[in-house]
């Protein structure tokens, strides 16, 4: 660890010096013996060593929510500052080579006339990148202010012609990666989405995994909150890949064992049926669904530890099934092509916490590790919906890709109710 620091700390350094350096030699008169913009500028650099130094004897193998959100915090920080000073310097740096090379030039071939014109015209080199890496830094910022917290109810029709009539129009409130560990301390914010949440009063509310980051005591105090949460046939879950403690240090088997009763205790607590490898089946009347949950099942490195072939052996092929799988790579791997089920809920993917929406055109870089990364995927007549997550993790923000609470409405298709109201 102190070895990273150290070399965290040099790193640093050198970037201020150079990012500084390119700024004094891009606007001279507006830095000379500004001692204003000195003290900042180098005292935020003092404020990053001072906090790496304070990392540097934090104890990271307790487990203290509070650790891991302020490193966060300090992560996120981290970037929106140095963003865009290494984007100055990509600029400032071609900048450099370009003078550089001119004087050569000037020296070898005596050109001394055209050696203002050169260095003046490579200024524009600078100035543009300095113009170029504000939008990083805005855009990170309302990323971490305004944009982590910016909840957005996406409501999507569905129509099939399984759905038995006693649940035509049910209503699904989907939610995914909560990763309390993250939020800690900010329950106000999430009162929030509950709040929302009910205000769509939901028959079902599916919740697909990652309730923390790396251990149970991370949702510990959130009971309350959550079980406020309310919906007409109850409240399931699954387990995410966060949520195993898998990257956490355990002493040894046992102790991840406990952890693992505390998080299954903590979804009762909070009102969820937790479903591991198995199917409910739900009731109105003479009619029924099936609410299938399987455990994480990813593509390496991610366990897979789901069990889809145990969770569909009690039920009827005939059923409306809907499935909950954290991982939308379960979907192609094992769903599509070897079961009847209608619908699968996933998340995971954050939808990379980054991204761009405009005018039902989606981008993101988790779009090149996952092929279904976000929204509504059909396969003939099966569904994926993938949930991009209410909360957050590593970056403590979110830019483009706002926290999701997808709200899916179930219809029988109009050909069938049609046919069905037809005199015999």
């Amino acid at each position: 660890m102190n070895k990273i620091i150290i070399l965290l700390t040099i790193i640093i350094i050198l970037i201020d010096l150079y990012s500084y350096k390119g700024i004094a030699v891009t606007f001279p008169k507006l830095m000379a013996g500004n001692k204003i913009f000195l003290l900042i500028y180098f005292g935020i650099s003092a404020f990053f060593i001072v906090a790496l130094l304070r990392v540097s004897r934090f104890n990271f193998f307790e487990r203290k929510p509070e650790i891991f959100a302020g490193f966060y915090l300090l992560a996120g920080v981290f970037l929106l500052i140095y963003l865009p000073k290494l984007i100055f310097i990509a600029f400032h740096l071609c900048e450099d080579i370009f003078h550089l090379i001119a004087k050569a030039i000037t020296v070898v071939v005596n050109l001394a006339d055209s050696d203002h014109r050169h260095l003046t015209r490579m200024h524009f080199l600078s100035v543009t990148g300095l113009i170029i890496a504000i939008i990083p830094f805005f855009a990170l910022l309302y990323g971490m202010t305004l944009g982590r917290f910016n909840y957005r109810v996406e409501k999507t029709r569905l129509e099939f012609p399984e759905l038995p009539a006693g649940f035509n129009g049910l209503k699904i409130v989907h939610i995914s990666d909560l990763h309390l560990g993250s939020l800690y301390n900010k329950k106000e914010k999430l009162a929030r989405a509950v709040d929302i949440i009910n205000n769509q009063n939901p028959d079902l509310i599916l919740f697909t995994g990652d309730l923390v980051n790396n251990f149970s005591e991370e949702a510990v105090g959130w009971e309350k909150l959550f079980d406020q949460l309310n919906a007409r046939y109850g409240k399931y879950s699954v387990l995410g890949n966060h949520d195993y403690g898998d990257y956490w240090h355990w002493a040894n088997e046992e102790e991840q064992h406990a952890n693992m009763d505390l998080l299954a205790d903590l979804y009762k607590r909070m009102g969820f049926r937790l479903l591991l490898n198995e199917a409910v089946t739900i009731t109105n009347k003479d009619d029924s669904i099936v609410i299938l949950g399987v455990e994480n099942w990813g593509k390496p490195p991610f366990r897979q530890s789901g069990d889809l072939k145990k969770a569909l052996s009690s039920v009827n092929g005939t059923s409306f099934k809907i499935l909950l799988s954290h991982d939308p790579s379960h979907w192609k791997a094992e769903v599509t092509d070897s079961t009847s089920i209608q619908l699968t809920l996933s998340g995971h993917t954050h939808a990379g916490q980054f991204g761009l929406r405009l005018n039902g055109y989606s981008w993101s870089p988790s779009k090149y590790l996952y092929k279904q990364w976000n929204g509504l995927y059909r396969d003939d007549q099966q569904y994926l919906y993938v949930n991009r997550g209410l909360g957050y993790i590593g970056f403590p923000g979110r830019v483009g890709m706002a926290p999701e609470i997808s709200v899916l409405e179930l219809y029988r298709t109009a050909a069938q109710d049609a046919n069905q109201l037809q005199p015999e």
